[in-house]
């Protein structure tokens, strides 16, 4: 109930779970969640990440600008706590499915999608994230064993989906 995929390269997580979720709601499943899309600037700055929400056209921009020679941490918590959010209610609203761009450093915190996540899972409803190397250990304390490792590769992560999602579809359809 618990897929995630670990994907080497800048931004590479970040299509591919775009990518997919694309294609999951071409067929026809009701996805709550948020996918990140990175809007590269002037070589001066860091590049802009915004959260697409899937459902409805809301986009959230989730950094800010600290200036070029910072070092800090660019994340916009306000920002983050919007679009979980929007996130909540398209989920209360009814899914078959959540995705979420990445379980990162404010998921490992307890902030950030981890509610999200958690009341997903404890509906019933499959969950789909993005990990990144680094952060592992402490997901798969999180996980507890429930986490599934999917390749990162579009027909894997889409296949899973329609393994967990498989009533969901027939219902939908």
């Amino acid at each position: 109930m618990l897929g995630y995929v670990v994907a080497e390269g800048q931004g590479e997580a970040d299509r591919l779970i775009a990518g997919v979720a694309r294609t999951l709601i071409a067929r026809g499943l009701r996805i709550a969640g948020a996918v990140q899309v990175n809007l590269e600037s002037d070589p001066a700055h860091k590049c802009l990440m915004d959260l697409h929400i899937l459902q409805g056209d809301a986009v959230v921009r989730i950094t800010q600008d600290l200036g070029a020679l910072s070092q800090g941490c660019r994340l916009d918590p306000e920002g983050l706590e919007h679009a979980v959010g929007l996130v909540q209610a398209a989920l209360a609203g009814g899914a078959d499915l959540v995705i979420v761009n990445k379980f990162g450093k404010q998921e490992i915190g307890g902030r950030g999608f981890r509610p999200v996540i958690n009341e997903a899972l404890s509906s019933g409803i499959p969950v789909l994230t993005a990990v990144n190397a680094g952060n592992l250990p402490d997901f798969e304390t999180y996980a507890e064993g429930l986490g599934e490792r999917l390749a990162p590769n579009a027909q894997v992560l889409s296949d899973w989906a329609g393994r967990m999602t498989a009533g969901a579809q027939e219902a939908n359809g």
